[in-house]
């Protein structure tokens, strides 16, 4: 993770264990919501991932059922620009997606295979 995130970071979770430790590296805020604890001063809460994995969640259950690791970066994108996106409605949101595509092009046999290249 060192890696992967900024050393002046400042990260922000809920109070599960794993999560110990964090503080050696970054400035982590716990959020402790076994203490009734969901909505903090300011900027410092987890409300906003949790909308997001909420709304992955039940996308990937209720759209697709299931996910391969090997397409899961993809769901992923798919589901970030629509929390991203929310507050526009979906027709235009659909239609903002499509302009976006424009020439590309991935055959089924590029989807199935192996290494994607």
């Amino acid at each position: 993770m060192v890696k992967q995130v900024l050393s002046n970071s400042t990260l922000i979770t809920d109070a599960y264990r794993s999560y110990n430790g964090l503080g050696k590296f970054y400035n982590h805020i716990t959020i402790k919501h076994t203490e009734g604890n969901y909505i903090t001063v300011g900027d410092k809460h987890t409300n906003n991932i949790e909308g997001f994995w909420s709304l992955l969640k039940r996308g990937i259950i209720g759209i697709y059922h299931n996910v391969s690791p090997k397409h899961l970066q993809k769901y992923c994108d798919e589901f970030s620009y629509r929390y991203n996106n929310r507050e526009i409605k979906d027709c235009v949101r659909f239609a903002d997606a499509v302009k976006k595509v424009g020439d590309a092009r991935i055959t089924y046999q590029e989807l199935i295979a192996e290494k994607v290249s």
